[in-house]
């Protein structure tokens, strides 16, 4: 018999259900996920840091976990909230169950509540400060008093929390179904900023000929420049924006220099913040694998992958920067360009992982970038 476990939200709301991870108490800001599967990358992911992730299809766990599809080397999500946990792993990479996964990097998990009930909650008020306990004798007004106390993502930098240590090269491409991993001969020296990057991201620059050296988030603009980079690339993170002013700083610089930038997810919104727009702390985020977004110029839609709590006020673009996609759910702010400068970021996530890939086709538009710069 598994081991009691609640969700107790700031508002007072407690859902009852059992343990499926460790024995303990997190707290976090809870979101809904509509992805039907890729529960392990989402799990690993480090924008989910802080987070308590609710995943809306109801069974999870058929596959297991296996060491390749982690796109972090942690478990970075505060906990996990599901329907139902599969009985059975069924499938030929699975090496291990998710409950034992989740016990063994001690995440807190829970199974065998209603998540419609949850998901429209969220939906309806908004992302909330919540904590989830599994254990014996639960003291449940101890448990909103510390979803209660949390802080909560707005005004939290996380990205340097997240964050490598210090610099390392990434030369891994895109997984096939052989098992190997494929790369192109590097044409293109490539600086990453880690905010809380997804391996896959790194996977797929390096696919495209890109020799990658990754960098901690607060690494100065002049020692990046010390290296001679071809381009920049701005990764996914974790937190707000705003406190980031380090990034900032160090983005305005490389746009003076007209290196050619890519931003993705946190890069996104730090590119619109460097250029003299505004981020804003939106209702419940966007969490899936199925958000489709509209690309303007050519009115194409792309069905895509998204984790963001926060987004760039397209009211606020200075005319430094053009809108160059929008969502289809909300119309919030996609992607922007610099009119002027070889600069873009998207807020979804072009790499998937998991998720469609129409979107990504956008690391296609940086390697022309750094082409047209190097005339490699």
């Amino acid at each position: 018999m598994r081991t009691s476990a609640l969700l107790a939200l700031e508002d007072g709301t407690v859902y009852h259900g059992e343990s499926i991870g460790a024995v303990g108490q997190s707290v976090g800001e809870v979101v809904f996920n509509t992805a039907m599967t890729g529960y392990q990358e989402i799990l690993t992911d480090p924008s989910y840091c802080r987070q308590i992730v609710t995943l809306t299809y109801p069974h999870i766990g058929n596959v297991g976990v296996n060491r390749e599809d982690e796109e972090s080397d942690q478990v970075f999500a505060s906990g996990l909230i599901i329907r139902e946990l599969s009985p059975l792993v069924s499938s030929w990479r699975g090496e291990e169950a998710l409950d034992v996964y989740l016990e063994r990097h001690n995440i807190v998990g829970l199974a065998g509540i209603d998540t419609r009930s949850l998901t429209r909650l969220l939906r309806e008020k908004g992302a909330m400060k919540g904590c989830i306990v599994a254990g014996d004798n639960i003291d449940v007004d101890a448990a909103i008093a510390a979803a209660r106390a949390f802080d909560g993502l707005k005004g939290m930098d996380l990205a340097k929390v997240v964050s490598t240590k210090s610099a390392y090269e990434w030369t891994e491409g895109v997984w096939h179904i052989d098992g190997e991993a494929r790369a192109q001969q590097p044409r293109f020296h490539v600086v990453a900023y880690d905010f809380g990057a997804k391996k896959n991201i790194l996977r797929m620059l390096v696919e495209r000929g890109c020799k990658l050296t990754v960098v901690p988030a607060e690494t100065p603009a002049e020692e990046v420049l010390a290296m001679n980079p071809d381009g920049i690339f701005l990764s996914n993170g974790p937190g707000d924006p705003e406190p980031c002013d380090y990034a900032i700083k160090a983005i305005q610089t490389f746009l003076e220099k007209d290196l050619p930038i890519f931003g993705i997810c946190l890069g996104h919104q730090l590119l619109g913040l460097a250029c003299g727009a505004k981020t804003v702390k939106m209702k419940f985020g966007h969490h899936g694998a199925n958000h489709p977004v509209q690309e303007l110029l050519a009115g194409l839609v792309m069905i895509t992958s998204q984790n963001h709590g926060f987004a760039v006020d397209e009211a606020s673009l200075p005319e430094t920067l053009q809108t160059t996609h929008r969502s289809l759910f909300d119309g919030t702010l996609q992607g922007i360009h610099h009119v002027s400068k070889p600069a873009f970021s998207f807020q979804g996530h072009p790499e998937a992982s998991p998720g469609p890939q129409d979107a990504a086709p956008l690391f296609d538009h940086f390697i022309d970038l750094l082409e047209h710069a190097t005339g490699k």
